[in-house]
């Protein structure tokens, strides 16, 4: 790689800066348990230039290719469903002084886990036994999945990471991880600060078709997010990077 294609422009690093406050910030509805919670931007939506029929096509977009996901391969539900039965309260004053603790359910046959080789579904729940959030549509009355964790495009808490650590995918673990290694003094969750949560975890591999659309699922999302929250068209900046960096190895070329 040589030092022209090093080089990014300033919409670019723009771009990424908004990308970092994104990741940091924001809690995707179907992520909501697990994805780094942190200050959202300053500017408030009534300052930018948003067109709501804009916001609600790339909602439909991210929404269809959600819905194209689980209609190939809605049946993760039966296999996933079974475990709400070990959604059971625990010690709380034990989960935050015992550190990191998992249990495998059941043993996967594929790859150890990595932060890039799996899509996790999930339930969080509390020390009395209360759900926070999970991937099923409704925990109680369950009929569907309606959200995955793809944690190639998440930044998680580092409790998952331990917990998840030597997992096999395929297989189903029960993650127990203390206050200070989830959401510690940063955010409010099970009624206060510092509390200890669990989650039980089924993961599938991330290859194949399932990558395919899983990365259609993110870059869709982005999409929908980037321009609902602050009002950047994602196409319009990445095309006008590329219009950029052509310019400016003509340019050089030249010289």
């Amino acid at each position: 790689m040589d030092e022209k294609e090093l080089k990014t422009s300033t919409k670019q690093r723009v771009f990424i800066i908004l990308i970092a406050i994104l990741m940091v910030g924001s809690i995707i509805a179907s992520y909501a348990a697990i994805v780094i919670s942190g200050s959202q931007g300053a500017t408030s939506q009534s300052d930018l230039d948003i067109d709501e029929a804009k916001v609600a096509e790339l909602e439909g977009d991210y929404t269809a290719a959600l819905e194209d996901y689980f209609a190939a391969y809605g049946s993760d539900y039966d296999q996933f469903v079974k475990y709400k039965s070990e959604v059971k309260a625990y010690n709380e004053s034990s989960a935050n002084d015992n550190g990191v603790q998992h249990r495998d359910l059941k043993a996967g046959s594929g790859a150890t886990a990595t932060k890039d080789n799996y899509l996790a579904y999930y339930i969080g729940f509390c020390a009395d036994e209360s759900v926070f959030d999970s991937s099923l549509d409704n925990f109680e009355n369950s009929t569907k999945l309606t959200g995955f964790i793809d944690v190639a495009k998440q930044s998680l808490i580092e409790g998952w990471y331990t917990g998840m650590e030597g997992a096999k995918v395929g297989g189903v673990r029960e993650i127990t991880i203390p206050g200070n290694l989830a959401y510690g003094d940063s955010m409010e969750i099970c009624g206060g600060y510092n509390k200890p949560i669990k989650f039980i975890v089924m993961t599938v591999p991330r290859e194949g078709k399932r990558a395919e659309m899983a990365e259609k699922i993110s870059e869709a999302l982005q999409k929908y997010q980037f321009y609902a929250q602050y009002g950047v068209d994602y196409d319009e900046v990445m095309k006008g990077d590329s219009d950029e960096a052509t310019d400016n190895s003509e340019a050089e070329s030249e010289e």
